[in-house]
């Protein structure tokens, strides 16, 4: 049916009046005990073949909801009740802001693509942190004490480069607390000149800060839970640390960004965020150049997230040898595609745009297409999968 309500109903509204009706149709559900329930049985069945450890964490699954459909962490119970087995939460800055002016999100039907210039509206990282610290030890209901939930945080628009080091030490300060694992967003391209900031030169000291900065606010904390709240589970004491780059970026200086992750010890990266290229797509030239500036998503950035993804994975090898997990991300609609990310290298993988076009029964499809993926192929687990088409192509 959900075919029929987006192209009777959402296609015909603002791209962003849709997304909070739906997401606030999702936190009702969740926000109601016995829907939440019926909806968990249907939505979110667990497959445990496919469990992951990664990044010291234990996840009930590979499949994630990428930063960008709830940024500012209002929702988490709501989406991982559809089934997803891990929310990252963002794009947080240091400060709130309102963004960029709408209209700022357009559907591109035709390929299946969302294009948004966004520009990191949100509340603030003290607001979502206050949010998340009362959802992690159980101040409000519905509360799920198993559900991961990565930050993803970006420099805020306002602050020169001079200082933007300090500005994400500031979210990193208030937010590392509160989150399984942290982002550092360097790959929007709406934000002026946070793309630069990918260049080794500048990653390199803002990725020590960062690192620095989140390791001060473990080392500080005094046992932060109330008598008898939950924690999450498999938590490590020390927040690991990812940084998300571009599709656009020169395969050398993909080449530079893993080298950097394996010179400072980064737990992971996330290939890829959104382009800036229009490359091949089926909607109307006409209809392209009048949307303007922005990041696309969807199925038209999947060959070239792929690519990054396999050539990242050549470069730093198995998590099991040096602890760079990577995560799949851009184009991602179906199990195939998500069992490609897997084989390609991927530990884990996200999707966002196919969340629009296909609707709230989209985890439970990627979870029982991966595990028959799984089940017929020569692998006993998905960790013995990923990387394995990189391992073949180099043997």
């Amino acid at each position: 049916m959900y075919p029929l309500l987006f192209h009777s109903l959402f296609a015909r509204m603002d791209p962003e009046r849709a997304h909070r009706l739906a997401f606030a149709a999702i936190r009702g559900a969740a926000a109601a005990p016995g829907v939440r329930g019926a909806v968990r049985v249907t939505a979110a069945p667990r497959h445990p073949g496919l469990r992951v450890r990664a990044l010291g964490i234990d996840f009930p699954g590979p499949f994630g909801l990428a930063a960008g459909f709830d940024k500012n962490a209002v929702g988490v119970d709501g989406l991982t009740m559809l089934g997803f087995d891990f929310v990252e939460v963002g794009t947080v800055t240091a400060g709130p802001q309102p963004g960029n002016p709408p209209t700022r999100l357009f559907r591109l039907i035709p390929d299946r693509a969302l294009v948004n210039r966004m520009g990191f509206n949100n509340d603030g990282s003290a607001a979502v942190a206050a949010r998340l610290a009362r959802r992690r030890y159980g101040q409000r209901t519905p509360y799920r004490p198993n559900a991961v939930v990565g930050v993803n945080i970006g420099k805020t628009k306002a602050v020169p480069e001079s200082g933007a080091i300090a500005d994400y030490v500031t979210a990193t300060e208030r937010l590392a607390g509160h989150a399984d694992y942290l982002v550092v967003n360097v790959s929007s391209p709406n934000t002026p000149g946070l793309r630069d900031l990918q260049a080794t030169r500048h990653l390199r000291p803002l990725l020590e800060a960062v690192r620095a900065a989140a390791d001060r606010v473990a080392g500080d904390a005094a046992p932060a839970a109330s008598p008898g709240a939950a924690a999450a589970p498999g938590r490590p004491a020390r927040v690991p640390l990812l940084v998300k780059i571009a599709p656009d970026l020169a395969d050398e200086d993909v080449d530079a960004v893993a080298d950097l992750s394996l010179e400072l010890g980064l737990d992971g990266i996330i290939a890829t965020n959104t382009t800036v290229a229009r490359d091949g797509l089926t909607t109307a030239a006409a209809r392209v150049e009048s949307i303007g500036a922005g990041g696309l998503s969807g199925a038209p950035l999947r060959r070239r997230s792929l690519e990054v993804l396999r050539r990242l994975y050549a470069r730093v090898g198995a998590p099991g040898e040096n602890g760079v997990v990577l995560v799949g991300a851009g184009g991602i609609e179906t199990a195939e595609h998500a069992w490609e990310r897997i084989l390609a290298g991927a530990t884990l993988v996200q999707g966002y745009s196919g969340f629009v076009y296909e609707g709230p029964l989209w985890p439970r499809r990627i979870h029982r297409g991966l595990a028959e993926l799984l089940a017929t192929s020569p692998y006993a687990t998905l960790a013995d999968a990923v990387g394995a088409d990189v391992r073949k192509a180099t043997a």
